[in-house]
């Protein structure tokens, strides 16, 4: 019978992460030489070929692929494995770590931990404020047990490393400085905006978002500023320096500005958890997900 070897593996799906067997050794605190005898000793157990030399670098072959697609089963039963153990050992007990993009950890990840001080003390959660690249690279090297994020920019529902649940639609508003001639308006369309300034990113999801919701009205955005920060694009709208979008988690804590429902347009993004498949099951992790849920009005 073939001999798998788990830590191995492991490292071969980091190299199949990261590209690189450098990336592969900085992400799992090794060196590269060290990565390089692993992965070669991992070949030897198994008797296929897993690397192939493409110029300076290395790729994986068909058969690390191959290798790969049946080892995420296997990570996957370990992490169920883990979460019974954990329930069995600390019942309702256990430290679950989160990470979350900026605008979530006020709305949805702060409620959630004081609710959970209440119903399940023995619950420690850890926040960690990521970027949504960053937090499916830490949910996949075991740093974060789940990783907020939007929908738009998770890993999609087929990749065998991660569980998604949906928490929320989060409608989409308009930011108006408070003297703007449409402050007052009771209905208003993202057309009506289309010869204002806007405030937005230059790059990233909120740029993509602004940019795709005022297309599909019908005008491209003339962005007269860039930022990415919810501060300071809310100040420059209170200025009056231009218009800008802003998700409802944030216009419900904005001040000194005119905030309008987009009734007609309705643009939204979704947010979601993710957690490696299988770990879903860990006691404390449920609850904080629940927690989650309850704090998205799910």
């Amino acid at each position: 019978m073939t001999e798998w070897d788990i830590k191995k593996l492991r490292i071969l799906r980091t190299l199949a992460e990261q590209g690189t067997v450098t990336a592969t050794a900085e992400a799992l605190h090794m060196t590269p030489s060290a990565v390089s005898q692993q992965l070669t000793n991992l070949a030897r157990l198994l008797g296929v070929p897993l690397l192939e030399a493409q110029g300076r670098r290395v790729r994986l072959t068909a058969s690390a692929h191959l290798v790969l697609r049946h080892a995420e089963a296997v990570f996957a039963q370990l992490e169920r494995a883990d979460a019974e153990l954990a329930g069995y050992l600390a019942g309702e007990a256990g430290e679950v770590r989160i990470g979350a993009f900026s605008t979530a950890v006020p709305v949805l990840v702060v409620p959630a931990v004081a609710a959970l001080r209440l119903s399940h003390p023995g619950v420690e959660v850890r926040v960690r404020e990521t970027e949504a690249a960053e937090s499916y690279e830490l949910l996949s090297a075991g740093v974060v047990d789940l990783a907020l994020s939007l929908a738009a920019h998770a890993p999609t529902a087929r990749d065998p490393r991660f569980t998604r649940r949906t928490l929320l639609e989060d409608p989409l508003d308009v930011a108006l400085p408070p003297d703007h001639p449409l402050a007052g308006a009771t209905e208003l369309r993202l057309a009506d905006l289309s010869q204002d300034p806007w405030i937005y990113g230059g790059s990233g999801p909120w740029s993509e978002i602004t940019r795709s919701a005022c297309e599909a009205a019908g005008f491209v955005p003339e962005q007269a500023h860039s930022a990415s920060g919810w501060t300071a694009i809310l100040a420059m709208v209170e200025a009056g320096m231009g218009v800008a979008l802003v998700p409802r988690m944030v216009a419900s804590r904005a001040s000194g500005v005119a905030v309008r429902v987009l009734s007609h347009d309705r643009p939204t993004r979704h947010v979601v958890a993710a957690l490696r498949r299988g770990s879903e099951s860990a006691p404390a992790v449920a609850h904080v997900l629940a927690a989650l849920r309850t704090a998205a009005g799910g």
